[in-house]
């Protein structure tokens, strides 16, 4: 989409918002869409405790923002079983994971994961207070993929 579109497309969306005809449909959108008008959808999936794919999805993510902007993609990491690891509040990437979500990548985690751990173990994991909890986190890559985001498994 070229810059002129993108910038009618931006106005026409404010002069909705503005009007209060979009609210509730914005909200809506926010819980899985955070651009709207980003040319590229991206959601990494981590399902894999190791530090290296931890380290390649945040790798990932860095580059996609380097490459396209951060205005022009929306990058998304679901993270369920053991790949929740790389949201624990005290994982070795912690820095990392905030550093991203200051650029406006969203961190999703599997709430079910999370149940699944804390009925075993007695205990709920401290999960990154930044990253946002989702029902369950194959049916969420599911409904990105039906919202046109590539889902990439590195």
């Amino acid at each position: 989409m070229n810059v002129m579109l993108r910038r009618v497309a931006a106005l026409v969306f404010q002069v909705l918002v503005l009007a209060g005809g979009m609210q509730v449909v914005c909200a809506h959108d926010a819980s899985t869409a955070g651009k709207p008008f980003a040319e590229h959808h991206i959601a990494l999936q981590i399902s894999d405790g190791s530090q290296e794919k931890q380290k390649l999805v945040l790798s990932i993510a860095y580059k996609l923002l380097e490459v396209y902007g951060p205005d022009s993609i929306d990058v998304q990491v679901v993270a369920f079983g053991p790949g929740i690891d790389l949201l624990r509040a005290d994982s070795p990437n912690r820095k990392r994971v905030d550093s991203l979500i200051e650029q406006g990548v969203r961190f999703n985690v599997c709430s079910y994961t999370i149940e699944t751990i804390a009925k075993k173990t007695g205990k709920r994991p401290t999960i990154n207070p930044r990253a946002v909890e989702v029902a369950n986190g194959v049916p969420y890559l599911l409904s990105l993929s039906e919202k046109h985001y590539t889902i990439i498994r590195p």
